[in-house]
């Protein structure tokens, strides 16, 4: 395990000295957005987490390494390389056997953290269950990923393109609880409120990091959902929104689009329908998560 697990100057020194560290995904910067504001976003939100008093660690495979933490030169050759394979659990042998360029997904970001012993990963919006899911059986690792996997994620939510009711009964099942920060209804991503109720909701970062410890420290495998609204600013109005989403879907099924493919399409057509606009809301909520996600490791670290 440790021939394929290397970490960045900056994250193996805060390791040695104990200190929090906060687990970033790679394929927001690949897969969602465009470059040079991908890389440029990254960057923000880096320096967001080490102004909240952790350290940043961007997840990614590159040479049949998992890299956790890259350095500027590393997250600009992410951002501005073609083909950038998009990786979850059941890629990650493969990539890393062919040593090619990997971005990891909510899945395998959550796996490669509990390699390097991180505890918190912040993210923009979790994989779910797809609509229609009854009939494709599209849904995403990243939910079975939760079940096992002793990460939490702070996102904002699930991304409103999926079937919220059915992604939170499929985290009932495998025993996620999802903790709204200062809400007690899922946030949609874009949105800050869906018609689905949270299981707790938490107005602080303690009381989070305290059932973090308590659920860990009893051995009950798997991660939390912090679902965490995006600033009421940012919100687009839901209407508009819905409208997108439901367009961007029937344009999906008629190019007869899936599996992992389904996610980008989707994002890239809403993004053309909303002007952009859905695109601000996204750097927007990730930089918001990563505030809180930065605070919730820095008082786990405290109860460590």
């Amino acid at each position: 395990m440790k021939n394929y697990v290397v970490l960045s100057e900056e994250v193996k020194q805060a390791k040695e000295q104990g200190k929090p560290v906060v687990a970033l995904e790679s394929t927001i910067i690949s897969h969602g957005m465009p470059y040079p504001q991908n890389v440029q976003t990254a960057r923000e939100v880096e320096q967001i987490i080490r102004d909240n008093g952790a350290v940043p660690a961007t997840i990614a495979l590159i040479d049949g390494k998992i890299k956790v933490g890259l350095t500027d030169d590393e997250l600009e050759q992410f951002g501005n390389s073609q083909g950038v394979a998009k990786v979850s659990r059941r890629d990650l042998p493969y990539i890393l056997a062919t040593k090619q360029l990997g971005a990891t997904t909510v899945a395998a970001t959550m796996i490669c953290a509990e390699l390097a012993d991180i505890k918190i990963f912040v993210t923009g919006g979790i994989g779910g269950v797809h609509r229609g899911a009854e009939t494709t059986m599209d849904i995403s690792a990243d939910l079975e990923e939760l079940g096992q996997t002793n990460v939490a994620v702070i996102c904002a939510g699930a991304k409103s393109i999926l079937d919220l009711g059915l992604t939170m009964e499929y985290l009932e099942t495998k025993g996620v609880p999802v903790i709204g920060y200062q809400t007690d209804v899922l946030p949609a991503f874009y949105t800050r409120r869906s018609e689905y109720k949270v299981n707790f909701q938490a107005d602080d970062v303690n009381t989070i990091a305290g059932t973090l410890k308590a659920k860990w420290d009893l051995n009950l495998h798997g991660g939390a959902v912090i679902a965490n609204p995006i600033p009421e600013e940012y919100a687009m109005p839901e209407d508009e929104i819905n409208t997108a989403i439901e367009s961007a879907v029937k344009e999906a099924e008629e190019k007869g689009i899936a599996g992992k493919d389904t996610t980008p399409f989707l994002l890239g057509k809403i993004k053309e329908i909303t002007a952009g606009k859905s695109l601000d809301a996204n750097i927007a909520l990730v930089k918001n998560n990563a505030v809180v996600g930065a605070k919730l490791a820095v008082e786990l670290n405290k109860l460590a």
